[in-house]
C-alpha cells in the first residue's frame, strides 16, 4: 500500500454532546439527529449495520434500510427465508449501528427482535416500487445461486406470473427491534469523544456518561 494506515485519522470538532443537552426519551433523541442528518443530504440517510447472532453464537453484520421507528421500535423488511431472519430466529438479540460521518456521530442501539404484523408487512410491500416487488418474490435471498442467469429467469417468470398487483410473499415482511439501550456517540478533538448510554429501567429510562 502506497498510503500508511496508521496516518489515517481526522480531527472530529464539530459538536459537542452532554447529559444535560439530549432529551430524556431516547427515541426523541434519536428523531432529533436523524432530522440534522437528512438536513445534511446524506446519500443514505437511513442506512445501518445490523448484526446478529446464529444459533452457534457466529456474529455477523450487514447493512440494511430503516423504514420506520416510534416508540415501540425500529423497523425493516426482508426476506423471513435469509440468513438474517434465521439468525434472528435462533436468537431475536441484535445490534443497529448508524454511522453519520458528516456530523462526526455514530448511535448504536441495543434490542430484542419481533416480527411485524401481517398488516404492516403488506403495506410496505404495497408501496415498494413494481420491479422491486418482483425482485422480493424472485430472489431465494441467502441462498446459493449458480449464475446469474437463473436469478435473471427467475424475475422474467415473476414478470409474467403477476400482470396486475403483485401480492406480499408469504416468505417477506418486516422486523422490529425493541430498544434497551442506546449510545449516542459525538466526535471530538484528540479522540476524547462524548459518549451517552440510555438504560432502559421500570420508570423509563436511565442517562449515563461513558469515558471515550
Amino acid at each position: 500500500m502506497d498510503k500508511n494506515l496508521f496516518d489515517l485519522r481526522r480531527e472530529y470538532s464539530m459538536e459537542e454532546l452532554s447529559e444535560s443537552s439530549v432529551a430524556a426519551d431516547p427515541i426523541v433523541q434519536f428523531g432529533n439527529w436523524f432530522e440534522e442528518y437528512l438536513n445534511s443530504e446524506p446519500r443514505e440517510p437511513n442506512a445501518f449495520v445490523l448484526s446478529t447472532v446464529d444459533q452457534n453464537s457466529n456474529p455477523t453484520s450487514r447493512v440494511v434500510l430503516l423504514k420506520g421507528f416510534d416508540q415501540n421500535g425500529f423497523v425493516f423488511f426482508t426476506n423471513y427465508e435469509s440468513k438474517k431472519a434465521r439468525d434472528l430466529d435462533a436468537n431475536p438479540n441484535a445490534s443497529l449501528n448508524f454511522f453519520w460521518p458528516e456530523l462526526e456521530r455514530q448511535i448504536r442501539i441495543s434490542g430484542v427482535a419481533d416480527k411485524t404484523s401481517l398488516e404492516e408487512s403488506e403495506a410496505y410491500f404495497a408501496s415498494r416500487p413494481r420491479e422491486s416487488q418482483i425482485g422480493a418474490w424472485a430472489s431465494k435471498q441467502s441462498d446459493v445461486l449458480s449464475e446469474r442467469k437463473t436469478l435473471e429467469d427467475r424475475v422474467n417468470d415473476i414478470r409474467e406470473r403477476f400482470d396486475g398487483e403483485i401480492p406480499c410473499p408469504p416468505f417477506w415482511g418486516g422486523f422490529r427491534i425493541v430498544p434497551s439501550s442506546f449510545e449516542f456517540w459525538q466526535g471530538r478533538p484528540s479522540r476524547l469523544h462524548d459518549r451517552i448510554r440510555y438504560e432502559k429501567e421500570a420508570a423509563g429510562w436511565r442517562i449515563l456518561r461513558l469515558y471515550p
